[in-house]
C-alpha cells in the first residue's frame, strides 16, 4: 500500500455478507500463518452464523483488498463470547463475569483483530479498534471485554481498556500457547469511555456523532485519509437470554 492511499472502513452484521466474512477469514489466516500462531480459538467460522456478530473491515480503495478487520460480538446467551472459549477453560470465573455484565447493561467483546503486512506500520489496527468501539451506541450495550497480547496492550489501554486482574494470574494467561502472555481486559463503561486517553476518546466519540465521514488519521508512517461508513443497517435483538 502506498503511504497516502485512502482506506475505507465499513461496519456490517456478519450474517448479512458471507463473501466479506470469507475474505476476513482468509486475511486473518494469512496473518496467523505469517506469525506461526495456529492455536487461536477465535479462528473458526462459527461467528459467521452468529446473529450478534458485527464486522468492521478496512479496505484499500486502490486495490479493493481487505487489509484488516476486527469484530464486535454481543453476548445473548446463545453463542459464547470468544473470551469464554479462549480462557474460560483456564479460569471458569470468566463465564460468571460475562453473564454478570450481560445482565447488567449488556456486554460485547472486541475480538479477531488483524491487519495485513501491506499496511504494517500504517496504523490500521488503531483505526479499526477506535471504529469498533464507536459502534457500541448502535448496539446498545454498556461493557466491552477482550483479550490482547502484550505487544498490543498500550493500544488497548489508550482506547479505555483496563486489565482485569481478577482473572488468571493478575489478569495474565498463557494463550494461545506458552510462548505468549495474553491479558484479560475490560472497558467498564463503553458508552462514556471515561478510562480512555483524551485523544482516543475524542476520536471515538467523533465517529459516534458522525459515523459517515472522511477524516485524516495520524498513523505511525504519516497521515492517512480514512473514509468511514459505520452505520449498521441491520442490528439483532440484543436481549440477553439467561
Amino acid at each position: 500500500m502506498e503511504e497516502n492511499n485512502k482506506i475505507k472502513i465499513t461496519a456490517f452484521r456478519a450474517i448479512t455478507n458471507r463473501e466479506k466474512c470469507k475474505e476476513y477469514m482468509k486475511g486473518h489466516m494469512q496473518v496467523l500463518v505469517d506469525y506461526k500462531v495456529m492455536k487461536v480459538t477465535s479462528y473458526n467460522d462459527k461467528w459467521t452464523y452468529n446473529p450478534s456478530a458485527y464486522v468492521i473491515a478496512a479496505q484499500d480503495t486502490t486495490t479493493g483488498e481487505m487489509v484488516g478487520a476486527i469484530r464486535v460480538e454481543v453476548a445473548k446467551g446463545l453463542y459464547p463470547l470468544p473470551i469464554e472459549t479462549a480462557i474460560g477453560g483456564l479460569d471458569d470465573r470468566t463465564f460468571d463475569l460475562v453473564k454478570r455484565y450481560a445482565i447488567d447493561g449488556g456486554v460485547g467483546e472486541l475480538c479477531g483483530l488483524w491487519n495485513s503486512k501491506s499496511v504494517k506500520g500504517v496504523g490500521v489496527s488503531f483505526f479499526l479498534t477506535r471504529a469498533a468501539i464507536s459502534i457500541v451506541n448502535q448496539l446498545k450495550f454498556r461493557t466491552m471485554v477482550g483479550i490482547c497480547a502484550e505487544y498490543t496492550l498500550k493500544m488497548f489501554t489508550d482506547v479505555g481498556f483496563e486489565i482485569n486482574d481478577t482473572l488468571g494470574e493478575n489478569g495474565q494467561f498463557p494463550y494461545p500457547d506458552e510462548r505468549y502472555i495474553t491479558r484479560a481486559l475490560g472497558i467498564l463503561n463503553a458508552k462514556t469511555l471515561s478510562s480512555a486517553k483524551p485523544y482516543d476518546r475524542e476520536r471515538i466519540l467523533g465517529l459516534r456523532e458522525n459515523p459517515i465521514q472522511t477524516r485524516t488519521e495520524h498513523g505511525t508512517r504519516g497521515d492517512v485519509e480514512v473514509e468511514y461508513d459505520l452505520v449498521l443497517t441491520d442490528v439483532d435483538d440484543l436481549t440477553y437470554k439467561s
